[in-house]
């Protein structure tokens, strides 16, 4: 029997990050989009997921979706059949980085949640083409709907999250590493880190990409995860 698939978007993101990938994805398995906003902790998120999700299932994470994954995937490795990491790192928040998200949280609060996101996701972190900036009003619509508390609890889920190198190493199954090629939020060079890390794991690296390649290169990202899922 075919297992369902767990989808786990980005940062402020839904399941219009996957929109492509579910309508080919879909027409062969059960599709699961549980939400990951409504706790300050990585693991609280993935207990909820568990809490809900089938006896056993593929589970694929892009961005904040993918350090979900990785702590389900700590938390119960059973019921993991696979696992795909999209745009997205195993270690835990540095101390810089987690002080810097304060005083967004703070504008945040203070109702300039359009203008964080616009600094957050810039051009620069979208590959060039003539689709970029349909891509980046899609990501500001998608974050602007799920609204300033998602995004205050993300945030301190991920100031918080721990790290999960030695969830990698113990991993024994079929893993999809991917990447856009242009992704300066999680460059190629974090990604090679990843897949060197797990035992059975191939690296997908997605040309014409940046962050979202989802978005950007969804016919790629596409053949890919079936790829990964008829291993």
């Amino acid at each position: 029997m075919t297992e369902p698939l767990i989808l786990l978007p980005a940062m402020m993101c839904d399941a219009r990050l996957f929109g492509s990938q579910m309508v080919e994805l879909g027409k062969t398995r059960a599709l699961h989009l549980p939400p990951i906003g409504g706790h300050e902790t990585v693991e609280a998120i993935a207990s909820e997921i568990l809490a809900g999700a089938p006896d056993r299932f593929a589970l694929a994470g892009a961005g904040f979706g993918g350090m979900v994954a990785l702590e389900v995937t700590r938390q119960d490795p059973e019921r993991v059949t696979r696992l795909a990491l999209l745009d997205t790192i195993a270690q835990a928040e540095l101390p810089a980085i987690a002080a810097n998200r304060d005083p967004q949280i703070a504008r945040v609060m203070a109702g300039l949640l359009p203008e964080v996101i616009r600094e957050d996701i810039t051009p620069e972190d979208l590959a060039p083409g003539p689709h970029r900036q349909a891509v980046l009003d899609l990501v500001l619509r998608m974050a602007l709907d799920q609204g300033e508390g998602v995004y205050l609890r993300q945030s301190r889920a991920m100031q918080r999250r721990p790290d999960q190198q030695a969830t990698l190493r113990r991993l024994k199954v079929p893993t999809l590493i991917l990447c856009g090629a242009h992704d300066r939020v999680y460059p190629l060079p974090r990604h090679r880190f990843l897949a060197e890390m797990i035992e059975t794991a191939s690296l997908h690296v997605v040309a014409g990409a940046g962050h979202f390649p989802t978005l950007e290169q969804p016919e790629d990202t596409t053949h890919a995860l079936i790829d990964w899922l008829e291993r």
